[in-house]
């Protein structure tokens, strides 16, 4: 397999050194090098990219701000000198977050992480093949019956969820939503690889957690418990995504 690469810093040594790693291993291919986002979103839109290397701080917009605006967006590998952005590398579900200088070893390690990807990818494309995946793993939203209507809610808008008896609170950026519905239901509803149940009164969004504090996780102002039952799975989930 081969992996078709983009390299995006605004620091031409930087993108000397990626170019000279990616040289060393035959199963990667130097697609080209960018030096802004923009000129990436150009290259992106003509060229099959499986991986880029991204750095974080760069000027007009930010590696972070380029992810957010980008559609279909391939593996992110981000390369950065600041340690302070690793929370919001991993909300992004970069395969790894590396920090300049980055030795060899740590490349490959790296890269090593995105070919485990990508080769599992196939695997699940063959199962899938004979029977549809449901219309629902389809979207990003879903419909939830509150206030005798049904009100549509975008994944991406919710923050967390809380179980209060028959009904749950889900909690936007906007607003607060009550409906009558049990949290395994919920479970059922929400992307697997965007929410997790860490508690059995909450349920939060991943790419929302702003800081982990012991058995505790804040998003913006809210701390939510993590619970005897859900700690290993949620650490294991931190753990994969390599967070240090």
């Amino acid at each position: 397999m081969t992996i078709r690469c983009l390299a995006v810093d605004d620091e031409p040594l930087a993108l000397d050194i990626i170019e000279s790693y990616i040289s060393k291993l035959p199963y990667l291919k130097l697609v080209k090098t960018c030096s802004s986002a923009t000129e990436a979103m150009q290259v992106l839109r003509e060229e099959q990219i499986d991986l880029m290397f991204l750095d974080i701080e760069m000027p007009e917009l930010t590696g972070i701000q380029f992810l957010n605006i980008l559609k279909n967006q391939p593996l992110i590998i981000f390369t950065t000198a600041y340690p302070d952005y690793a929370l919001e590398g991993f909300n992004q579900d970069a395969v790894d977050y590396l920090l300049k200088p980055i030795p060899f070893d740590r490349f490959l390690k790296a890269v090593t992480k995105a070919q485990e990807r990508l080769q599992r990818v196939p695997a699940k494309t063959a199962e899938a093949a004979p029977s549809p995946a449901p219309a629902a793993q389809e979207h990003d939203f879903m419909f939830v019956k509150a206030d005798y209507k049904t009100i549509r809610v975008d994944f991406r808008d919710i923050l967390w969820i809380e179980g209060l008896k028959d009904y749950i609170i889900i909690q936007t950026k906007e607003q607060k939503i009550i409906t009558l519905l049990s949290m395994s239901k919920m479970m059922e509803k929400l992307p697997e690889s965007k929410f997790l149940r860490v508690h059995r009164s909450f349920i939060v969004s991943l790419q929302k957690i702003d800081s982990i504090e012991k058995s505790r996780i804040r998003i913006g102002n809210k701390e939510i418990p993590i619970g005897e039952v859900y700690k290993d799975t949620f650490l294991k989930w931190v753990e994969e995504n390599n967070i240090q």
